[in-house]
């Protein structure tokens, strides 16, 4: 069952500069809508993006989340440069924005589920920004990737750079943020910025996330504590969680459900319990 939380579920009836959500189930797509301007963030588009997954933060029914952009010529082409007169021409409008980007990225990059995005046509700037911190990245074959804050004169945030190297490594992060150049999807593929390449990618990262969310929620959220403890530098407070995030696993319901099912030799029915 299709759950709007907006005026339309159709990306191709999308307003301009917005970000809707659907539920399907067990899983959430959000949606960037600005198709004029190769769906380039507004400055509104970053808050509501925070907004929502904040939201879905607290909501355990959503186990997946997929990002995606309205139509297939672009993912996010970067931040809307037509808004900068007017939201980024002082010091104070400039922080202003900075905080609704990095609040965005910080409560994507934390969400304690999986989220995959979902790539057709330009990943550039915020964009790609936003892909480093999903956790699955499919494209498909017209996707294009570029990091143009060289070319555009932009500090870019220690986090964002951190996402950066932790996914491809330093040389080849150091490559693709220096030279400010355009990836093809089979290069970026190369690059290890991709999962994966679909002709129908939209179809495939559905696939995906509903496979995911059949599977043990509490066992998915121990995992992605773990990996993100990694990252982050696994100090012992972290370490600690993710422990007792595994303790909780072998506690709950789900784990006698999935030795039940494996006996019985049939799909487990997992609840999150």
């Amino acid at each position: 069952m299709n759950t709007p939380t907006t005026a339309s579920n159709h990306p191709s009836a999308a307003p301009e500069r917005d970000v809707l959500m659907a539920i399907d189930g067990h899983v959430a797509t959000i949606t960037f809508c600005n198709e004029a301007r190769f769906n380039a963030m507004a400055y509104s588009m970053w808050l509501k993006l925070g907004d929502y997954l904040e939201d879905l933060h607290h909501r355990a029914e959503v186990r997946v989340v997929i990002l995606r952009g309205s139509g297939e010529k672009a993912f996010v082409s970067g931040a809307d440069i037509s808004e900068f007169g007017e939201k980024r021409n002082d010091p104070e409008q400039v922080a202003l924005y900075d905080r609704a980007v990095s609040r965005a990225q910080g409560a994507l990059s934390d969400f304690p589920r999986p989220v995959i995005a979902a790539i057709s046509g330009i990943c550039y700037g915020g964009g790609l920004g936003l892909i480093l911190a999903c956790d699955l990245r499919f494209a498909a074959p017209n996707a294009k990737f570029r990091m143009p804050a060289a070319r555009l004169g932009l500090g870019y945030a220690y986090t964002g750079l951190k996402r950066m190297v932790n996914i491809l490594g330093v040389a080849k992060a150091s490559e693709v943020f220096f030279t400010a150049n355009v990836y093809p999807a089979t290069q970026a593929h190369g690059l290890g910025l991709l999962n994966s390449l679909h002709d129908n990618v939209f179809e495939h990262a559905q696939t995906v996330a509903h496979q995911i969310a059949q599977n043990a929620p509490l066992t998915i959220a121990a995992a992605k504590l773990a990996m993100n403890t990694v990252m982050a530098g696994s100090d012992a407070d972290l370490v600690s969680r993710v422990d007792q995030a595994v303790k909780a696993c072998f506690a709950s319901k789900d784990y006698a459900e999935g030795r039940a099912a494996f006996a019985a030799k049939r799909d487990p029915v997992f609840k999150g319990e």
